[in-house]
């Protein structure tokens, strides 16, 4: 037993040292690695490995920096976000609203790369979190940039099909959609 506690404490000892990072899962902490942030990983997946702590953690690394205007950024965010999305198994995490979270921000990332891997993960997302309003809505809005009008319509019409809740947030990106408007939800309104 001695022998085992110690390789867990060398262990312990290991990962809070590895590169300075101290960015752990209680994300009160931040890393003092702004590039790789490895250890913080590593401890996610060898620990709890569940959608809360990814997307604190992802949402972390967003906030050093404007994606839209740093190229670097943009493609570490998303290496991290689909390294998230491997992690996290969707048959298990499918009624998670942080995994709902992390497979709309994934492919709303993508689409300023590639609009159509943007798509297939739009349409991943759709097809394993149903349930979430907001999915739909992203999707919808993904459509709508792109100008495919009719497909937006189609997607928030076969979200109300399927009960995505909440409808109140179906309901006004519906009625926005009609008054022709570039945004289905203002910020307000999300």
């Amino acid at each position: 037993i001695a022998s085992i506690m110690n390789r867990v404490r060398d262990l312990r000892n290991k990962y809070r040292n590895e590169d300075n990072i101290t960015d752990e899962l209680n994300c009160t902490k931040i890393s003092t690695d702004t590039t790789d942030n490895s250890g913080t990983v590593n401890q996610i997946m060898m620990t709890t490995n569940n959608p809360e702590d990814w997307l604190c953690f992802l949402l972390r690394l967003e906030k050093k920096g404007i994606p839209q205007m740093d190229v670097s950024l943009l493609n570490r965010l998303i290496g991290r976000y689909s390294q998230a999305v491997t992690a996290l198994p969707a048959e298990k995490h499918s009624q998670d609203e942080s995994y709902a979270r992390i497979l709309v921000r994934f492919a709303e990332l993508k689409a300023l790369q590639d609009p159509e891997e943007a798509r297939d993960q739009f349409h991943l997302a759709r097809l394993n979190c149903k349930k979430f309003a907001f999915v739909h809505v992203a999707f919808a809005q993904f459509e709508l940039s792109q100008g495919n009008v009719k497909k937006c319509k189609q997607l928030l019409q076969k979200a109300v099909e399927c009960s995505a809740v909440p409808l109140e947030m179906l309901e006004i990106a519906l009625q926005n959609f009609h008054s022709q408007k570039k945004q289905l939800l203002s910020d307000e309104e999300k």
